[in-house]
């Protein structure tokens, strides 16, 4: 199919008959002018937990064939936790403008008044799908019914003992029965929508549960890494496996019905690194809910056959870009205030294998999960600045004159004491926390293409580009700060 270029953005595309045979019913596909969108986002997989980014111990063959068939972005940031991370995604906007500042109710709500990527895709004709994991906020006006999916596939405890086997499937509401292993049964819900709308450009969004823990699958998954790593990680890997085994017959679908030269298959991860970390976390420094390096880089992957040339590309990018580049590449014109609004950039050039102007950009973060009440006095506990190669970071407890964070265990500030003084266990290590999770003295900063570990801190060599990142944090936070809180980013949590 010959593609036309237009100022960075994918043009339309011409049909050009038949795409191929189709399994199903051995009917014929037709291309449609637009390419359809399966995205997949893992849930708890950190960069280092996948062969091509080098772990030993793990065998992730279908992964790391859709990596040797994607464009790479290398220098990829998403949030430090899974609802926050999902917000970017949706939003084109840091997540903390939509009040989410936390994993647990009410601060996992993202706002009503944002209009997200399904609702954007739909102007363009796709029909959207949600499948999986959700973590936007419960209740009709947060559902994925309510922002923009027409499809919404669920499973009903998907974290709980009942619902890692066979579970009860909802599809738009209504019940049927699932047989076998939870990502099993996702997978082939998808691959149900993928065959029911082939004949029409889909976004099909698939959101794993796996590798999150609780850690459960099958024996057979768990096998090969019986003996080589403890039994915790042994049984997480596993669940990589499984999800990995699924894109395998996910993909091999898409093959057999003739979508693949015309489906735009996105993979990547929504957090740091979990309960691999121990084992291979690709030298950085960091996991899940921290402001280094190990703590918000993720692996992101594109592939479009016969479109995008597969190559790495190290330009610094970010969830908030996802809403933005599928919108480009889709057709969809988005309005002017959301253009002036969003924190997201079009990728589209870099995919089509151009430049961008925008190599200048500094990306904020902040872990957030500050007790309700001490988001004011939370501005430099956990946060983080990237521009290019360097990384500012800075953690430190905060000041809770009022004990705010003893009403509320998973008050990120009660951690960060536990570290102050000395702990060598967190979450995620038993023994290595005070790498994991380590504290600095102010802002420090690191190269972390030369030192992912962040063991160099080289602010007293570089004070200029440490205040002028610093103080880029301080405007983005001060512009942030009236939204978060606008949008419930401050509220108390509900157990």
């Amino acid at each position: 199919m010959k593609k036309t270029k237009a100022s960075g953005k994918t043009a339309q595309f011409l049909l050009t008959g038949l795409a191929g045979l189709g399994a199903a019913g051995h009917s014929f596909a037709v291309e449609s002018q637009k390419p359809n969108i399966v995205f997949i986002l893992t849930d708890d997989q950190g960069y280092g937990d996948l062969g091509r980014t080098g772990n030993p111990v793990i065998k992730t063959p279908n992964m790391d064939r859709l990596y040797d068939q994607s464009v790479r972005f290398d220098n990829f940031c998403v949030e430090t936790a899974c609802a926050p991370s999902r917000t970017a995604l949706m939003t084109g906007m840091y997540p903390f403008r939509s009040g989410v500042t936390h994993t647990i109710p009410p601060r996992e709500h993202m706002a009503k008044e944002r209009t997200i990527l399904p609702q954007f895709l739909k102007q363009a004709g796709y029909v959207t799908a949600h499948l999986g994991k959700w973590h936007m906020g419960d209740g009709p006006e947060y559902s994925p019914k309510g922002r923009g999916f027409d499809y919404d596939v669920s499973l009903e405890d998907p974290q709980s003992e009942k619902g890692f086997f066979n579970p009860v499937v909802r599809r738009n509401g209504k019940k049927t029965a699932g047989q076998g292993f939870r990502e099993d049964v996702l997978f082939a819900e998808a691959i149900r929508f993928i065959d029911e709308n082939r004949e029409r450009p889909f976004f099909c969004y698939l959101a794993t549960w796996s590798p999150h823990d609780p850690l459960r699958v099958p024996e057979e998954d768990i096998a090969p890494y019986r003996g080589k790593v403890n039994d915790k990680t042994a049984v997480f890997y596993g669940m990589v496996a499984n999800v990995d085994k699924n894109i395998g017959r996910l993909t091999a679908r898409l093959d057999e019905l003739g979508l693949s030269s015309n489906t735009v298959v996105i993979l990547m991860n929504d957090n740091g690194g979990t309960y691999g970390v121990d084992t291979y976390n690709a030298g950085m420094r960091g996991c899940k809910c921290t402001s280094w390096i190990g703590g918000f880089r993720a692996f992101s992957l594109w592939r479009w056959p016969g479109h995008w040339t597969p190559h790495n590309i190290d330009v610094l990018a970010d969830a908030v870009d996802v809403l933005p580049t599928l919108c480009d590449l889709t057709g969809v014109a988005l309005p002017g205030e959301f253009q002036s609004e969003k924190d997201g950039y079009s990728l589209i050039p870099l995919l089509e294998g151009g430049t961008v102007p925008w190599t200048d950009r500094m990306v904020f973060k902040h872990v957030g999960r500050w007790a309700g009440g001490m988001a004011a006095l939370s501005k430099y506990t956990e946060a983080a600045v990237r521009w290019k190669n360097y990384l500012l970071a800075r953690r430190e407890p905060s000041a809770d004159p009022q004990g705010l964070s003893a009403a509320e265990p998973q008050a990120s500030n009660n951690n960060l004491l536990r570290i102050q003084q000395g702990a060598v266990s967190a979450p995620y290590t038993t023994t290595n926390a005070q790498f994991l999770w380590g504290l600095t003295k102010g802002w420090e900063l690191y190269d972390v293409f030369a030192d992912p570990a962040c063991q160099k801190n080289i602010a007293a060599q570089m004070p200029e580009l440490a205040q002028r990142m610093a103080a880029a944090y301080d405007v983005w936070w001060d512009k942030t700060y009236p939204q978060m809180i606008k949008h419930g980013g401050d509220a108390r949590l509900v157990y």
